[in-house]
């Protein structure tokens, strides 16, 4: 599965902009993630896959 598409699988029912919020980052980012416009640095993948409880390996090398 892409990123994006497993992004936005894992934010489920969350709103975006809550999303963002707690990680730290604009909606616009977040949402330029989860469209495939812009991959995260690894700093932003730390914090992601922290949030969402799953490896920073599946979320984004898998």
């Amino acid at each position: 599965m892409a990123l994006k598409d497993e992004l936005r699988k894992l934010r489920g029912d969350k709103r975006r902009d809550e999303v963002a919020r707690d990680l730290n980052i604009a909606v616009s980012t977040l949402s330029m993630y989860e469209n495939g416009k812009r991959i995260p640095r690894d700093e932003i993948k730390k914090k992601i896959a922290k949030y969402y409880k799953v490896s920073i390996e599946k979320l984004f090398f898998a």
